[in-house]
């Protein structure tokens, strides 16, 4: 069972960029695929993104496609979503989960079983 934990969200204005970090503890994220979630208030968790364990494969949502990029280190655990030109309907709670196969990139949660408590992403207009 692996833990999460995101850190890096915060306020910012239309158009900034920011980064994410989920740091993984328990096991390697080598044996997992990794994803990235958002959830905005009355509305349903949305695929961001995600990273195969094998190969690094990514995939991306659609309306984060060519803004969002999603990369792991495998040596110290992480995986990172750097965001560029965010917009205000960026904002929500990002949630990165965990799951497996590894070698496939999971785009519903429930591909993953592990889930972190989510960092608040703020974009201003």
């Amino acid at each position: 069972h692996v833990q999460l934990v995101e850190s890096g969200g915060g306020l910012v204005q239309a158009g900034d960029s920011l980064r994410l970090s989920c740091a993984a503890s328990g096991r390697t994220i080598s044996n997992y695929c990794m994803g990235w979630f958002r959830q905005a208030p009355g509305k349903e968790r949305e695929f961001v993104g995600g990273i195969s364990g094998a190969y690094a494969v990514t995939r991306y949502g659609d309306s984060v496609k060519g803004r969002f990029t999603i990369s792991r280190d495998n040596a110290k655990n992480r995986v990172y979503l750097q965001m560029d030109s965010l917009k205000p309907e960026d904002t929500a709670v990002y949630y990165c989960a965990a799951g497996e196969p590894p070698w496939t990139v999971a785009t519903t949660t429930g591909g993953y079983a592990s889930w972190g408590q989510g960092t608040q992403v703020t974009v201003s207009s």
